[in-house]
């Protein structure tokens, strides 16, 4: 059984990949959705016309990604596509994120991007396909997103690597690094800082955000195609373009200024 597996699938992305998917891809058996709120789960598989499985569990917790790889294990699944949606950000500085979101941001956005990736590749073949979602804050350190933007940085150096040895394979890694995506929960989540009250003044404005259905859409099509970046929006496009030309301190120096807007 061939399918596709979604993490951070109850809402924003992870949802639209499910739709997605479930409408585009038509040699998926099935579509497996992972996240931690059973009930949105539920609601998101009731409008999915491919049999779904709901799996709700919290992959920070080791136990859990024991029980996943056992899943795929015992039931002889192959993972036709791997979208790796589970994360969050919080705004702030340093002496405004508490310690355990700190940490906790580094666990989900890095050591479960890895960990849920690594269970997953043994059951892909020639064809295949891995999207990480990554961020434009990937391609430069950002004041007041710090823990973030390393976090994202760091999968995207790792999902430009692990194209590359997967390449022999024939499976296909894509990372995914848009711009604020204004119709999803991350930037209520990102703002909702109970430690930082102020976080209004960290960022002013955010900018021209994409749609999250337009990310999605553009994200799947650079998959198809088998491209190693996709930057889905005029924004993250020239950030990534910039980011190669010009030193790191002086973009840090204008994003203070966009910051502040």
């Amino acid at each position: 059984m061939r399918i596709a597996l979604i993490t951070g699938a109850s809402s924003g992305m992870g949802e639209v990949f499910a739709r997605d998917i479930d409408r585009d891809e038509k040699d998926i058996d099935e579509i497996w959705l992972i996240a931690r709120r059973k009930e949105r789960l539920e609601e998101v598989a009731s409008k999915l016309t491919h049999p779904t499985r709901v799996i709700p569990m919290d992959l920070c917790v080791e136990e859990n990604l024991n029980d996943l790889e056992k899943m795929l294990d015992e039931e002889n699944i192959q993972v036709g596509i791997f979208i790796g949606c589970a994360g969050y950000g919080k705004i702030g500085n340093y002496e405004k994120i508490s310690r355990y979101d700190s940490e906790h941001m580094i666990d989900l956005n890095c050591k479960v991007a890895i960990s849920t990736t690594l269970i997953a590749i043994p059951h892909m073949r020639a064809g295949d396909r891995i999207v990480e979602l990554c961020s434009t804050s990937s391609f430069l350190p950002l004041t007041h997103l710090n823990i973030y933007a390393a976090g994202k940085a760091f999968l995207l150096s790792y999902s430009r690597a692990l194209r590359l040895e997967l390449l022999p394979k024939g499976i296909m890694v894509t990372a995914v690094c848009p711009w604020w995506v204004g119709d999803t929960e991350f930037l209520g989540i990102a703002r909702n800082n109970e430690a930082n009250p102020d976080v209004e003044q960290s960022i002013h404005r955010f900018f021209f955000p994409s749609k999250k259905e337009n990310v999605v859409r553009m994200a799947l099509k650079a998959s198809r195609r088998g491209k190693a970046v996709c930057t889905p929006g005029a924004i993250c496009t020239v950030v990534r373009f910039f980011s190669k030309l010009v030193p790191n301190t002086t973009m840090l120096y204008i994003w203070e200024v966009v910051r502040r807007a």
